[in-house]
């Protein structure tokens, strides 16, 4: 798989990464901002890519980044062709809040199956944001993501009610602004 890095996409420097390392027998799960970002398909800008390794340890990745041109700068991996983006691994489990069975959805690409963190999931993720760290952008990208895809909303009121004291009032609020934002369009 070939990638021209310096105009790449999110999505497609996901794609390219994420192959090459189940390739190499390194589980990964695409989480955060770069989800939004593949879920809008770019309307949300993301300036990195989170992953989340599946195993504790990963001690070829320093290795498996490099044979596709990747360098290592403190904790982010960087290309030099694609100075816009970095990449950063963190030890899984994959969580959301203090919900640690997460189930990340599947996609074949090359021929090789990927993983990413659901619709849903990803609407979790940000509204876990907007709880915990009162950030405006995480419930922005939150309603950008449920406004484009159907999720399972049970789910995520269900969760959002152990998520704190915020949790119900930020639920209602994405619930509200998810229906304002399809009866614009």
């Amino acid at each position: 798989m070939s990638l021209d890095l310096s105009r790449c996409t999110v999505e497609e420097l996901w794609r390219f990464v994420a192959v090459h390392l189940e390739q190499r027998g390194i589980g990964v799960v695409l989480v955060g901002g770069a989800v939004v970002s593949v879920y809008t398909e770019g309307a949300y800008r993301s300036g990195d890519l989170d992953f989340v390794r599946e195993e504790f340890f990963a001690e070829d990745l320093p290795e498996a980044m490099s044979e596709i041109g990747f360098e290592r700068e403190g904790r982010h991996y960087r290309h030099p062709e694609c100075g816009h983006l970095f990449v950063e691994f963190v030890a899984g489990p994959v969580g959301i809040g203090a919900d640690t069975g997460i189930v990340p959805a599947q996609v074949v690409s090359a021929g090789t199956t990927i993983k990413l963190l659901s619709p849903t999931d990803s609407v979790r993720d940000r509204l876990a944001g907007f709880i915990h760290f009162g950030s405006r952008d995480y419930m922005d990208q939150a309603v950008m993501v449920a406004s484009a895809h159907g999720i399972d909303w049970r789910k995520v009121e269900r969760w959002s009610r152990n998520e704190g004291p915020g949790g119900p009032a930020a639920y209602a609020e994405l619930r509200r602004r998810v229906e304002e934002e399809r009866e614009r369009t």
